[in-house]
């Protein structure tokens, strides 16, 4: 069993995202030592370790909170969690394909600017006349 300290340190969680977690029943509520501090088993830390590698994915906590349900019935299909993983890529893929746009039109409005004084600057002109840029964003 280990602090929870030494399981912030572990996994790279902050102390109180990990009981965020625990609030929002993404791990259990620890046992606790005669002191009361918290005490974590590696089955725990294991648990933290999937639930940190899905937000670093982007993973939002209710399509963690399905997996982690998923993963306690290790001989059902698997076809939710594909779901729920394509489901993921699919909003990642449109959030890429915005950015793409926003790179685009702030190229083109940084590129399009070659006043001396700012009186004269495209870049605020743009910024103040949504009319001036090229698509919409």
């Amino acid at each position: 069993m280990i602090s929870i300290g030494e399981l912030a340190i572990r996994t790279g969680v902050k102390i109180p995202t990990i009981r965020y977690y625990e609030q929002q029943g993404l791990i259990a509520a620890p046992h606790r030592s005669s002191g009361n501090q918290r005490r974590y088993s590696a089955q725990d830390a294991k648990r933290l370790g999937f639930i940190r590698h899905a937000r670093d994915l982007g993973l939002p906590l209710d399509a963690i909170r399905e997996l982690l349900r998923l993963s306690e019935h290790p001989g059902e299909p698997c076809g939710d969690a594909d779901r729920i993983a394509a489901g993921h890529l699919k909003l990642v893929r449109e959030k890429i394909a915005r950015l793409q746009g926003l790179e685009r039109e702030l190229q083109r409005i940084a590129s399009g600017c070659n006043a001396e004084h700012v009186r004269d600057c495209y870049v605020l002109q743009s910024l103040s006349n949504h009319s001036l840029c090229a698509d919409e964003h």
